[in-house]
């Protein structure tokens, strides 16, 4: 049996913290491993506890969710940031994916649906609700224009599809007859034509301009 998807709560309301654990330690394949108040106490946590998985709140006294996000990269914690949170305007969306989540879900999520947010999370997925994508879809369209896909060649544009797909990288490879050290070169290499920061962007450009798996 393979080793449980360490969590780590991170929400400044305790009532919340104890409703995410109560329901996540009846789940086989996932342990709770911590808690945390604010960004400052979660970046803290993360980095003695190395959790698979962060769950965060946005808004949070002191240090928010958006700045501890970019706290945990700065870091290179491993530990991959899924967004819990009641806000969904664009300027809460955005950011926060801009600084790294893999995810964004709000916090009136089906239980059964969070704990599969956060097993495809933790598989290397992106999780984005619809409106959320079409907020960062928005802001691509004016950020990367189609002439930058002329560059990509043949196997780069298959590559974005299947990222485009939430194909993880040794989806990817196993998918394109690949070894996962050639799909980073080309995941990289994708980066760079088209101008993007990460994959979450590549994903989004790809759906903007009909490239799929």
């Amino acid at each position: 049996m393979a080793d449980p998807i360490k969590v780590l709560l991170v929400d400044d309301h305790q009532v919340v913290r104890r409703g995410l654990r109560t329901f996540l330690e009846v789940q086989d394949d996932i342990e709770v491993v911590g808690e945390a108040a604010d960004g400052a106490e979660g970046v803290a946590r993360a980095e003695e506890l190395r959790p698979d998985i962060v769950l965060m709140d946005v808004k949070m006294p002191g240090m928010d969710g958006i700045e501890a996000l970019r706290r945990l990269r700065e870091l290179d914690n491993p530990a991959r940031v899924l967004i819990v949170t009641s806000f969904t305007e664009q300027r809460t969306v955005v950011p926060a994916l801009r600084a790294g989540a893999a995810g964004y879900v709000y916090k009136d999520v089906d239980p059964d649906a969070l704990a599969g947010a956060i097993r495809s999370v933790h598989a290397g997925h992106i999780l984005l609700q619809p409106e959320v994508a079409g907020a960062l879809l928005s802001q691509e369209e004016a950020n990367s224009g189609q002439s930058r896909g002329g560059s990509l060649t043949e196997r780069e544009r298959e590559v974005l599809g299947l990222i485009a797909d939430g194909r993880s990288n040794r989806e990817i490879a196993r998918a394109l007859v690949l070894s996962e050290k050639t799909v980073k070169t080309h995941v990289s290499n994708i980066l760079m034509k088209l101008d993007l920061a990460d994959r979450t962007q590549a994903a989004l450009w790809a759906v903007r301009h009909g490239v799929t798996g």
